[in-house]
């Protein structure tokens, strides 16, 4: 449970988001009527990605508009590139382009710092 500091300001949590990370925010709008066999796949990535060794976090939002974000944290950037480079996420790439996609984006960017607060509870 997170305290107070002198000046009586919560003090911040340690949490799972720090420096040195590596996050890939990757941005898609998909075809229509592509539901059935996206869901799976996105299922089966995710899955892919959360048994690397030093995976951290993978979270998607869906905009009002239908865009979609993904946002894909690893530990290093050897744990990013072992994600990366996986046949079968690669495999999965081909098939968006070919099936899913109208149009995405992927950066990828080191963390340089991160802070997380979190109200105190009781």
């Amino acid at each position: 449970m997170a305290g107070a500091d002198a000046d009586g300001d919560p003090t911040p949590i340690v949490d799972r988001f720090t420096g040195g990370q590596v996050v890939t925010v990757f941005r898609s709008r998909r075809r229509p009527g592509t539901d059935d066999v996206y869901g799976p796949l996105v299922e089966a990535m995710e899955a892919l990605a959360r048994a690397v060794p030093g995976f951290v976090d993978f979270a998607t939002f869906v905009a009002a508009d239908g865009e979609r974000v993904s946002l894909v944290t690893f530990a290093s950037p050897e744990a990013h590139a072992a994600w990366r480079d996986d046949p079968r996420h690669r495999a999965a790439q081909r098939q968006g382009r070919a099936e899913f996609y109208e149009e995405y984006s992927v950066q990828v960017s080191q963390c340089t710092a991160a802070t997380q607060w979190r109200r105190p509870t009781g």
